[in-house]
């Protein structure tokens, strides 16, 4: 999973991010609106963990901006606004979930991780493929009966292929999977995870498509 944190309070977005990190998220993190919208124009998410109160673009005014350009990315708003009525504008322009800080960081992941299952389609994601099985939902990876151990790049890479299985993913946006809008790209950094899934999954569970990208077969 990939998510964008916008968050301009130093300590809170620290602390969010040592968490996330620690649950094998990768986090995006931006310091205000313009640099939200920046990061969201660039990189494909799976979900955006937003406050209300930023400077230079206010989080409401990213919310609308994002919702009018039809961007369906589930949205957790976070924010000291504890008035009923700033929650219910939040939910009215387009955020999926509401929390009030302070908040339990153990809460925050799991309505986060709630989010994107509902966003795939269901309370857990299961792909099958021969002997692979693979679930978004707890990051288990099976291959017969044995559980597979991955990094957390190989499992970005995995889980960006069966969230979506039979389209093609080009290099540019499995490198934004791994490296997010501000990371330094390693020139063969998505061939070399490649291949490892592929010693670990079977040679012929990602198929390269010569020229255009990778992909899982839909099954």
């Amino acid at each position: 999973m990939k998510i964008l944190l916008v968050e301009d309070d130093t300590m809170i977005g620290e602390n969010i991010q040592i968490a996330l990190v620690g649950e094998g998220i990768e986090v995006d993190w931006a310091t205000d609106g313009v640099a939200g919208e920046a990061a969201l124009d660039t990189v494909q998410y799976d979900a955006l963990l937003l406050d209300l109160s930023l400077p230079h673009k206010d989080g409401v005014d990213v919310l609308k901006t994002l919702r009018a350009r039809k961007n369906g990315i589930p949205v957790l708003v976070m924010t000291a606004r504890d008035t009923v009525p700033q929650r219910v504008l939040g939910l009215n322009i387009g955020a999926d979930d509401y929390l009030v800080k302070p908040f339990d960081l153990e809460e925050l992941i799991a309505r986060l991780h709630a989010l994107v299952r509902r966003a795939r389609g269901g309370l857990d994601l299961i792909y099958r493929n021969g002997e692979v099985t693979v679930n978004a939902a707890t990051r288990q990876v099976f291959a017969g009966q044995r559980q597979v151990g991955l990094s957390s790049r190989e499992w970005n890479i995995l889980d960006a292929l069966v969230a979506r299985p039979g389209a093609i993913l080009s290099r540019a946006q499995l490198e934004d999977r791994l490296y997010g809008y501000a990371g330094e790209v390693e020139s063969n950094a998505v061939e070399v995870y490649i291949h490892g899934l592929r010693k670990k999954l079977g040679q012929q569970f990602i198929v390269n498509i010569r020229g255009l990208g990778y992909m899982v077969e839909k099954v």
